[in-house]
């Protein structure tokens, strides 16, 4: 699979933006896409582009600028997160309905819109947001290799789970897909890749969109429904998932464990302390369900190793 630029995923990322908003920032899209990370919109706030180490607004002649002044820069009106979150959505609001209660929707390419808004509740639950107010789309990446040095620093696999540990847009998500791709290619094994927000793999129309290798693919599943039908069906050496944290997850987990089946996924911490707060990862060290946390740097050096702990050094810190 040809690895796309950085300027191809900018400008599909930027794609769902109306015409009036599109026009103003597809130019850009040679200069900033290496570095941009995020297209935010806020109703009646300036466009903002975050870059690595700054954030820059767009003004109403093209330009940008780093201080949003309200008379100079390019506001968004009500109109343009009306038609952006409609593209979003392929005009099809009702078919992204799940993932539209938890906050966000997986575009193609793995790029995740951000949702806020008001909420529409019953029985004490989120059954929908409406009079949408901000879209934050975060621009996913693809670099074939960025794992090389986590395979290097980890060594035999074999010995027992991996924990990726990061802030937001600290690399979690691509260090951990090309770890996948790594492993089911140069390790040979077999390797069940859960996808539950389609950021992994990007599956559309069952081809997958970025290159995870030779890993059996789990699209749009519940991480506990995945596991069980992995375990059962596909006989994976690792399960590879995204973003741990719920009491659903150390369940399903410790049953994978029990089962004799290595997991490898991230968590969002920037440290051993905030980590150490996390019970219910906690749990999963305790069972011996990882044998390494990986910390990434930052979003300033996404990707890059900071620290490595084994699980009992964790409980030490």
């Amino acid at each position: 699979m040809k690895q796309k630029t950085d300027e191809f995923r900018f400008l599909q990322a930027i794609s769902c933006l109306n015409t009036s908003l599109y026009r103003y920032v597809s130019p850009l899209a040679q200069k900033l896409s290496s570095t941009a990370q995020e297209i935010r919109l806020r109703v009646n706030r300036p466009l903002a582009i975050v870059c690595k180490d700054v954030t820059y607004y767009l003004t109403v002649q093209g330009g940008l600028v780093s201080t949003p002044l309200l008379d100079a820069t390019l506001c968004v009106k009500r109109s343009d997160i009306v038609d952006t979150f409609n593209n979003i959505c392929n005009y099809s609001v009702y078919s992204h309905q799940n993932e539209i209660i938890n906050g966000f929707v997986t575009m193609n390419g793995g790029h995740r819109a951000g949702l806020s808004g008001t909420a529409v509740q019953s029985d004490g639950k989120i059954k929908n947001i409406r009079d949408i107010s901000s879209i934050n789309i975060r621009i996913a990446r693809e670099y074939i290799g960025c794992a090389k040095k986590l395979d290097k620093e980890i060594g035999d696999i074999g010995k027992g789970g991996v924990l990726l540990c990061g802030a937001p847009c600290s690399g979690k998500t691509t260090v951990l897909r090309d770890y996948a791709r790594l492993l089911s290619v140069e390790k040979s094994l077999n390797i069940a890749l859960i996808d539950e927000r389609g950021e992994l793999a990007s599956t559309s129309s069952g081809i997958f969109q970025n290159d995870i290798g030779f890993c059996d693919v789990y699209d749009g599943y519940k991480k506990s429904d995945a596991m069980l039908h992995a375990i059962r069906s596909m006989a994976p050496d690792i399960i590879v998932c995204d973003e741990i944290g719920s009491e659903d997850d150390v369940l399903s987990v410790e049953q994978a464990v029990n089962c004799g089946v290595i997991i490898v996924a991230s968590v969002h911490a920037s440290s051993v302390d905030e980590l150490s707060r996390k019970h219910n990862i906690m749990k999963l060290f305790a069972l011996s369900a990882f044998s390494k946390a990986v910390f990434l740097s930052g979003k300033n050096s996404p990707g890059e190793i900071t620290d490595i702990f084994d699980a009992g050094d964790i409980f030490d810190c």
